[in-house]
């Protein structure tokens, strides 16, 4: 594929990522901040929130449509190149990442014709349908992709199918016809395609730059078919080592860039509503009186029984005559 074929994708995954992420940041803080049912009438703020979101949807629709039509022409490119240097292993394997593209394309020229014509319209679920089964694809071709058992390049397929997973997971919550679930579950996927997009620039250094791990080289037959190979062991195990310590650095670096991002958003679009300006916590409570003294019903019930025993009984006794006699 190339350095340029890796940045270029990566760069790609990046902006639809971030693009994502603030989109579903936004919708999430409106909901909170005007939480109005779906039955009451549409306001004109609501509509033009509406029309608001549509051209936003479009714009990501229009990222992945180029980012799709693009990883097509390379992979055509590299099947003809292939194909000059007779190489079937690499035009097989071109071959492989053209389906992917074209349900990606599929996806974005739908969401394209949804948004622009209103008379075109299609349930959300068939959309994120399509991108399901994009992702699930994407999965198995890196999954299954081992042609060199002894190649580097498989530590790091093998790493890049965390953030494709969590893509895969994230679409089949956003399928829930609850809007705020699939809000935060296309925030998820916004984070899953930016470290997808990190993933792919970090390949694209390590295997076509002096980024390489120390006492691995490239070996390449064609664009699509290549593999770093070490001299040894010990070589192989530390670019191993290596690249499991670059995913890491990545994932935190998404992590305080996702959380950062996130908090920006949400104080440009500060909520106003009462339930979330806090008092403190004495002005809320009551003044209670205490009570010194206080008893049981049970003791005063064992007072009264100690009381009755203590008291001498006395018995009176009336005689024939009308004299009681005392005892």
């Amino acid at each position: 594929m190339g350095l340029l074929s890796f940045i270029t994708a990566g760069g790609g995954f990046i902006l639809i990522g971030i693009w994502e992420l603030i989109c579903s940041s936004k919708s999430t803080q409106d909901q909170i901040s005007d939480p109005s049912s779906p039955l009451t009438e549409a306001s004109p703020a609501s509509t033009a929130k509406g029309s608001k979101s549509k051209s936003s949807s479009s714009l990501s629709f229009g990222f992945v449509l180029v980012l799709s039509l693009l990883v097509i022409l390379n992979s055509l490119v590299s099947v003809f190149k292939a194909v000059g240097l007779n190489d079937k292993v690499g035009s097989v394997l071109q071959l492989q990442v053209l389906p992917i593209a074209s349900l990606f394309f599929l996806y974005s020229v739908l969401g394209l014709f949804m948004n622009v014509k209103n008379s075109f319209s299609l349930p959300k679920v068939v959309l994120d349908l399509i991108a399901l089964f994009g992702f699930v694809e994407e999965f198995f071709l890196f999954y299954l992709q081992k042609k060199d058992t002894s190649g580097i390049e498989n530590r790091y397929f093998d790493l890049l199918l965390v953030p494709i997973l969590i893509c895969v997971v994230s679409t089949v919550l956003a399928l829930e016809p609850s809007k705020s679930r699939s809000n935060y579950a296309t925030l998820v996927r916004g984070m899953g395609l930016i470290l997808q997009g990190l993933w792919f620039l970090q390949m694209g250094l390590s295997f076509f730059t002096g980024f390489m791990a120390h006492g691995c080289a490239l070996h390449e037959k064609s664009r699509g078919n290549y593999t770093i190979r070490c001299k040894g062991h010990p070589e192989y195990h530390r670019a191993r080592a290596i690249a499991t310590l670059q995913f890491n650095l990545h994932l935190a670096l998404l992590v305080v860039f996702s959380v950062g991002l996130y908090s920006m958003v949400a104080k440009g679009n500060r909520v106003r509503g009462d339930f979330l300006q806090y008092k403190p916590l004495g002005a809320e409570m009551q003044p209670i009186e205490i009570v010194s003294n206080f008893t049981l019903d049970s003791d005063e019930d064992e007072i009264k029984e100690e009381d009755n025993m203590a008291k001498p009984k006395v018995e009176v006794s009336i005689n024939g005559n009308g004299y009681g006699s005392h005892e």
